[in-house]
């Protein structure tokens, strides 16, 4: 069930503004064994949230985002370790956001909420960590924007993680993954209901772009083999209706992906999250040289790719590799040739589950 953790004590974002006081939602599985040595960090991607796995009592639809990866039995398995899963600083699911009440206003933040970096989310989890009393976590995970926050841990804290697990990640995005994040939050602050981010006053909500946003970003998450292997060329109707409306099912099936997610996600969050992404880039206080940015490191790490990911294609994970190696760093690699591009991360791969299966099962606690 979720829980949240208030935090008094400001936090001094990397932008140079403080944030005053603020929540973490979050939600742990397992139990803390007695030499409190049994911890992970599960950190989400995009559009995820705290609620990593499992279903709450009446509500069994709505089954954590990483379900077939942790719980009993499974290979992040519960009965060994005690899982923790937060919603980042800014989110939209119960961690203070643009969405919260603003103390100097008592209004929601909406766009005055501050841009937050993966820094930032990584400076917040260490408080919560304290919080539930874990000095040092046995691993750190996350897939895309969640292994960046996996890197980040080793770099900001190298004495409390002894493993980071870095899925279908990059260490820094590519001039093509910025202009795919400029043009969703182009659709999104240019939507007459933006308001400059203060749509809540209005009553209002930038559907139109964040369901635009949502599409863009859906595109780059599947490989054209599984778009294809999935839609093909099939047809919605019978037959052409040399009109605007749907033809294709891969039309229909990305206006109903942006319609499901604006009608729970938020704007606002969208835009911060994917600056998030944007501004990562370890290497950039050491002259573009990622081994040197890595070299503080101690943890022990597991890098995984997939050949069908374009977004953050295997060459960005074997760039890090190298440089985790230059470093002297302790590192395995597994590149697998699965269909489903960049969201292969959470899909059932029986070579990849059984690799995790095996990394979890090989970490002395």
């Amino acid at each position: 069930m979720a829980q949240k953790a208030r935090f008094d004590a400001p936090l001094k974002l990397r932008s140079g503004t403080e944030l005053p006081g603020f929540e973490l939602a979050y939600e742990a599985y397992g139990e803390l064994n007695a030499a409190r040595s049994n911890a992970v960090l599960v950190c989400h991607a995009l559009n995820a949230s705290h609620h990593v796995a499992g279903t709450y009592a009446g509500r069994e639809d709505e089954v954590g985002w990483w379900d077939n990866l942790v719980g009993p039995g499974k290979p992040l398995d519960t009965r060994r370790f005690f899982v923790v899963g937060v919603n980042n600083l800014g989110g939209c699911h119960g961690s203070t956001g643009p969405m919260s009440p603003n103390p100097a206003t008592g209004k929601p933040w909406g766009g005055d909420f501050p841009v937050v970096t993966v820094e930032d989310w990584v400076e917040s989890q260490a408080r919560l960590a304290d919080r539930l009393g874990i000095e040092r976590f046995a691993a750190v995970m996350g897939g895309s924007l969640g292994a960046m926050q996996a890197l980040q841990w080793t770099l900001s804290y190298p004495e409390r993680i002894r493993h980071s697990l870095v899925i279908a990640a990059t260490a820094r995005l590519s001039a093509q993954n910025i202009a795919f994040n400029e043009v969703a939050r182009q659709a999104i602050t240019t939507d007459p209901d933006f308001n400059g981010g203060h749509y809540y006053d209005k009553g209002v909500v930038p559907v139109r772009g964040l369901r635009i946003a949502r599409m863009i970003g859906h595109i780059t998450y599947l490989s054209d083999e599984a778009m294809m292997g999935k839609f093909g060329r099939q047809l919605r109707r019978a037959a052409l209706g040399f009109d605007f409306d749907i033809d294709f099912e891969v039309e229909s099936y990305l206006r109903y992906q942006g319609d499901k997610f604006s009608s729970y996600f938020d704007a606002n969050t969208y835009l911060r999250i994917t600056k998030a992404l944007d501004y990562f880039d370890p290497a950039a206080d050491f002259d573009g040289d990622l081994s040197a940015a890595v070299a503080r490191a101690k943890a022990a790490f597991l890098v995984v790719s997939f050949k069908s990911d374009w977004r953050f294609a295997p060459a960005r994970s074997r760039e890090l590799v190298k440089a985790l190696l230059d470093a002297r760093k302790i590192v395995s690699y597994l590149e697998i040739d699965a269909p489903g591009g960049h969201d292969a991360f959470l899909m059932d791969d029986a070579r990849y589950f059984g690799a995790l299966r095996a990394y979890f099962g090989n970490i002395e606690l």
